[in-house]
C-alpha cells in the first residue's frame, strides 16, 4: 500500500489545483480512493467504462434550504 504521502503526489500529478496541505487532512484510504477516481476520469468514456461507486458512499446527495 502507498502511504500518504506517495499518494498527495501523485493525486497532485493527476490534479494540480489541489494543494498539499488541504489533502493532508483526509486519511489515507480517503486519499487512495480519491486518487483511484482521479485515475479513472483519465481512461476514455464508452461503453467499457467503468466506475463503481463505494458502498459508503449515497448516490443522492441533498441538503434542505433554510
Amino acid at each position: 500500500m502507498l502511504d500518504k504521502d506517495r499518494l498527495i503526489d501523485l493525486i497532485l500529478e493527476t490534479n494540480p489545483s489541489s494543494s498539499r496541505d488541504w489533502l493532508m487532512q483526509f486519511r489515507q484510504d480517503q486519499l487512495r480512493s480519491y486518487l483511484d477516481h482521479l485515475e479513472m476520469t483519465l481512461e476514455p468514456r464508452g461503453r467499457n467504462s467503468r466506475w463503481a461507486r463505494p458502498g459508503d458512499t449515497p448516490a443522492v446527495v441533498w441538503r434542505k434550504a433554510g
